[in-house]
């Protein structure tokens, strides 16, 4: 199984590990599309009031263009690390055990603007992009990435695909139709949608994973697994999507 997570607009600053190397992420054959954004992102950091108006940023946000200057020379960490806010706090994975940090580097995608989907434990610097972005010089992203990720995971022929991501970031590379997968939307008892609980959720249910470790290759024993937690993973009428239903 692969599960793959949406990126975070806040992250963790510094590091301590070597710069950038887009060849040693996982899916290796997006090393022209991570280039390309990549200088994208450099050349658009040199002219900081440009940097600001196309990434939306405020005069106190001038921090994120100095980190997109940066991104081939700033020190990094492990993404899963790296980014923060709702989703990845419930997530803690710096408070997992050894075990449970290899599980998620190999089983966990983050996928994020620059770089495509990632692996958990993968090295990167702090950036500023986001799925809606449109950078000079380049196409829009969900063009330059949409059918090189598509194809990218297709070339890794994953058993199963939980996709936990955001419309936003579906669109930078749907899972393609040859590899089995779920969607996965988080509603109440009663079928009503959530959105600060969605990411929270969805970072629990991730470290639960981790910390239990289970042999899923299919979505059946997606839902024995998530059982046994006492959790609830349900069908919709929507082909391939299923509730993760939490209390109020």
């Amino acid at each position: 199984m692969k599960i793959l997570l949406p990126p975070s607009e806040t992250k963790r600053p510094g590091g301590r590990d070597a710069p950038l190397d887009e060849s040693s992420l996982a899916l290796p054959g997006l090393v022209a599309e991570r280039r390309a954004v990549i200088d994208a992102l450099i050349d658009l950091a040199h002219d900081e009031e440009a940097a600001r108006r196309v990434l939306k940023l405020s005069p106190k946000q001038a921090g994120d263009v100095e980190h997109n200057r940066m991104l081939r020379s700033a020190a990094t960490m492990p993404a899963v690390d790296r980014y923060t806010g709702v989703l990845y706090d419930a997530l803690d994975a710096g408070r997992l055990d050894p075990a449970s940090r290899r599980w998620l580097g190999s089983h966990v995608w983050i996928h994020s603007a620059p770089l495509g989907p990632i692996g958990a434990l993968d090295l990167i610097p702090p950036y500023r992009l986001a799925a809606g972005t449109s950078l000079p010089g380049l196409a829009a992203l969900r063009r330059h990435w949409a059918d090189a990720t598509t194809t990218a995971i297709a070339g890794e022929d994953p058993d199963f695909i939980l996709d936990l991501r955001s419309e936003a970031y579906v669109a930078l590379g749907p899972v393609p139709d040859s590899v089995p997968s779920a969607y996965v939307r988080v509603v109440t008892e009663h079928g009503r949608a959530l959105n600060h609980f969605n990411k929270k959720s969805k970072g629990l249910f991730v470290r639960a994973l981790a910390e239990d470790r289970p042999r899923v290759r299919s979505l059946r024993t997606l839902r024995t697994w998530a059982a046994s937690r006492g959790l609830v993973l349900r069908p919709t009428d929507d082909r391939g999507v299923e509730e993760l239903v939490v209390a109020e």
